[in-house]
């Protein structure tokens, strides 16, 4: 799910960056011949805090074997950094809601009887508290936005695994959104079109014997409404 899947038989349409819910989109991009350039470069848990730098305008990332997959996308662009990027980067950072979610961190903040605290699920201390274990992620988003790029981020498939809480992956997802939202992050949010009555992710979008990612279904999907966006 991390193999980096670029092709440009034809001029790239979007640079595509990300953790490995980039990769159904990637492989629909590929199926249906739209070129593109880029792929899912790491873990979701890669890309939250502490993963990059700045080099004058230009992202260094920490982890050597990302980097080296990110400057060989630029270089297959013919860019010498992400600031002469001409075309819309597509980034799913930050947006690994499950590692989010995980339940044992989130314990304390329950009532003795189990549910949470009222008003605590997208108060203001929940918000800031996402928005700290995704800060490099944000400054991410905030830096390329900053560049004058197009950014579009796709929200992650609606599938919450055992190690996750379902209402804080549901909340944290909100928090995401309207602090891309607030960026001038243009976020592509197909819930209504993807789940179940119970929120969920419906099964014939989901990746067989596994509890996290869309298949290439989904990834579909999410290409059509970058289509319709005029990738």
């Amino acid at each position: 799910m991390t193999t980096p899947c670029s092709t440009t038989t034809a001029p790239a349409r979007f640079l595509l960056l990300g953790d490995s819910h980039a990769g159904p989109v990637g492989r629909a991009a590929r199926a249906a011949g739209i070129p593109f350039v880029g792929g899912p470069v790491g873990s979701g848990r890669d890309f939250n805090a502490n993963f990059f730098d700045l080099r004058e305008n230009d992202p260094v990332f920490r982890d050597l074997d990302i980097d080296k997959a990110y400057r060989e996308f630029l270089a297959e662009l013919g860019v010498a950094g992400l600031g002469e990027l001409a075309i819309p980067l597509v980034l799913t950072f930050g947006l690994s809601a499950h590692f989010l979610a995980t339940s044992h961190n989130w314990q304390i903040y329950r009532t003795p009887a189990g549910p949470f605290v009222p008003g605590f699920l997208g108060g203001y201390l929940f918000d800031h508290i996402i928005m700290a274990m995704t800060r490099d992620a944000l400054s991410f988003y905030r830096h390329a936005r900053g560049l004058g790029l197009r950014v579009i981020a796709p929200l992650p498939p609606q599938r919450v695994p055992s190690m996750s809480d379902p209402e804080v992956f549901m909340a944290a997802q909100e928090t995401m959104r309207r602090a891309l939202d607030e960026l001038g992050v243009e976020v592509v949010d197909l819930r209504d079109r993807v789940t179940d009555a119970n929120g969920r992710q419906r099964p014939e979008l989901c990746e067989a014997d596994d509890p996290i990612h869309g298949n290439l279904a989904f990834g579909r999907l999410v290409l059509a409404d970058l289509l319709d966006r005029g990738l």
